[in-house]
């Protein structure tokens, strides 16, 4: 007999290649009314190109859900192991795609 209202238990798999992750630190977001994209870039300094290594598509609620997460754990990481620095750094002139091509 199976309880009303009961969570149902979500069994989550990742394939190898995603598991070993990307390293990216550059984020670009952009939204609509309907979502926001956010891209997830690697920028190598001195390298006039950089690619998006992954490109993440939220709806609105979804977004501001992983905000609060996002809050919640560097919260926590940061009561265990001190503030996080962020250092300034350059404005970076980005343009997406190859210019002046056909």
């Amino acid at each position: 007999m199976t309880k009303i209202n009961q969570p149902k238990k979500v069994n989550i798999q990742i394939d190898k290649k995603v598991a070993e992750g990307s390293y990216c630190n550059l984020a670009i977001i952009n939204h609509s009314v309907s979502e926001f994209v956010v891209d997830f870039v690697n920028l190598m300094p001195g390298s006039p190109e950089a690619r998006v290594k992954s490109r993440i598509i939220l709806t609105p609620e979804h977004a501001k859900r992983f905000q609060k997460a996002l809050d919640e754990n560097i919260k926590r990481f940061e009561k265990t192991r001190g503030d996080i620095k962020i250092n300034d750094t350059p404005s970076i002139p980005l343009s997406f795609g190859t210019q002046g091509e056909a």
